[in-house]
């Protein structure tokens, strides 16, 4: 493995993270908060070692797929590791484990947090959260790679690496500009809902806060009953764009483009909507005799099914308290997640067409064994390599999500709970059913638990194969004896030189 690169990798994060730490300074500033000193001390301490890291730029800076993976796990832990500072510095969350699970939760757009109090915490503090989800939503290597000083090879492996998806593409030639273009179209979007929230009446603290978390979605509020306490038309417009976040960028794109007609012909899109419409029709008629009029159910239906299939994990009501079957399709909608492409997390829609469409394919090969059938997304086949990618990662999945309930029973709570808060977590959802439900939080799982918890979080996001490559012992030591190995014949030959 390239380590010099991978170091040189983290730094930029490191000066990343430095700089954007100076907007909860300047929150903390404007309501005169003394925890701004606290992520005044943490963007320091971020900026020096970040500058010393970069100082000098590595010889050799060619990333291999490898080395993208190892580098980009790397980089959310170490995002982690050092954004959970401010939370201890300031005594708000005083325990580093809990500080820990707060900040991955953000970074990792889940949502799920260990506060009880949230209106208790400073702004500055309220902020961080919040922006976090933003950073995270498109991802920190995304906004590097408009900067970045490598080849565009290891341009491309960082992204995959880090973007959600089954197949990763570049809209142009230059990866470069692919970042660009998507920054730019998350911003725009971030930017016409402030907007919207502020002609709505909504306070500019929680307006900003609301739409990064919708846009990243992501699931931190500022108030301890998260969305409930906005109108209905504030509850309507985060609803809208939590959607539209979770649509497949490459939409955007297309449409930006003027090329509306194959816009909507993506058939990943297309089941995307189907499914929430589906599900919000399902759910009204299922909770109709809980709400005072049907209006107000068919909006909550919205909101919640809006929160989860994207999920954001946002909630305007304790969907803990619905009938089974809106929970079931609920937890349904956790694991197939959003589209590919987008800042949703879960399985994908397109994985799940993938999945539905090779199984068709497989049943179809008994009654036609020598016809030749491909799997289509869009109209364009699907290469065997990618099928094979969409099994493994099903398979993982499956593993990583029994494994990870198994190990969190430890701590007695009930099937639905442990099952729920896997799913909240793994999926980078936030809120789950019973003691982790939306009117409740993590706090009481055990340090081993919320270790397993913070690890689905990092995997989830990461999309499960960075996250393994980099847990894989043959990863290191293969890259070690590589490394020796080239000391060995780096020193060989100045001794023949000498």
């Amino acid at each position: 493995m390239n380590y010099p690169m991978i170091r040189y990798v983290l730094a930029w994060v490191l000066r990343v993270e430095g700089a954007i730490m100076a907007l909860p300074c300047l929150i903390a500033l404007v309501f005169h908060e003394q925890t701004g000193f606290a992520f005044l001390l943490c963007m320091l301490i971020c900026l020096t070692i970040g500058f010393a890291g970069t100082a000098r730029r590595p010889r050799e800076t060619e990333i291999y797929t490898k080395d993208g993976m190892v580098a980009v796990s790397l980089a959310w832990l170490v995002l982690s590791l050092f954004g959970a500072l401010p939370f201890v510095m300031t005594g708000e969350i005083p325990n580093y484990v809990d500080a820990l699970f707060e900040i991955i939760s953000g970074f990792t757009t889940t949502g799920a947090s260990i506060v009880s109090d949230v209106e208790a915490l400073s702004h500055a503090t309220r902020f961080w959260r919040s922006f976090s989800h933003w950073i995270g939503g498109m991802g920190v290597l995304v906004f590097i790679l408009m900067m970045f000083p490598v080849r565009s090879g290891s341009q491309m492996n960082l992204m995959k690496a880090e973007s959600p998806g089954y197949n990763v593409s570049k809209f142009v030639p230059h990866v470069r500009d692919t970042a660009k273009i998507l920054y730019r179209i998350y911003l725009v979007m971030t930017i016409v809902q402030i907007l919207i929230l502020l002609a709505s009446g909504m306070y500019w603290f929680d307006a900003l806060c609301i739409t990064f978390g919708s846009a990243g979605t992501g699931g931190f509020g500022v108030l301890n009953d998260s969305c409930a306490s906005y109108t209905p038309f504030q509850q309507v417009v985060t609803s809208v764009f939590m959607i539209a976040f979770g649509v497949n960028f490459s939409f955007y794109y297309l449409l930006t483009t003027r090329r509306a007609r194959d816009a909507f012909r993506m058939e990943e899109v297309r089941a995307y909507l189907g499914i929430i419409l589906a599900a919000i029709v399902i759910i009204s008629f299922d909770t109709l005799r809980m709400y005072a009029s049907a209006g107000e159910c068919v909006r909550a239906a919205l909101f919640q099914v809006a929160s989860i299939i994207t999920t954001t994990g946002y909630s305007t009501t304790n969907f803990d308290l619905w009938p089974s079957l809106s929970k079931e399709v609920l937890l349904l909608l956790m694991c197939i997640g959003a589209c590919a492409g987008s800042t949703g997390g879960g399985l994908k829609v397109s994985r799940i067409l993938i999945f539905l469409r090779a199984a068709k394919r497989g049943i179809r090969s008994y009654v036609h064994p020598h016809n030749v059938m491909k799997v289509r997304m869009d109209g364009e086949p699907v290469s065997e390599e990618q099928v094979g990618s969409v099994y493994i990662f099903l398979i993982l999945y499956v593993f990583v999500f029994a494994l990870s309930v198994l190990v969190v029973s430890v701590d007695g709570f009930s099937f639905g709970t442990n099952f729920s808060a896997v799913a909240a977590t793994l999926n980078n959802i936030g809120p789950g059913l019973e003691v982790v439900g939306p009117m409740s939080n993590f706090s009481t799982y055990g340090y081993l638990s919320k270790a397993v918890l913070m690890f689905d979080m990092l995997a989830g996001r990461l999309e499960l194969f960075p996250v393994l490559v980099m847990l894989n012992p043959d990863v290191w030591t293969k890259g070690a004896n590589k490394g020796r190995k080239r000391a060995r014949g780096r020193l060989r030959a100045s001794r023949v030189a000498a």
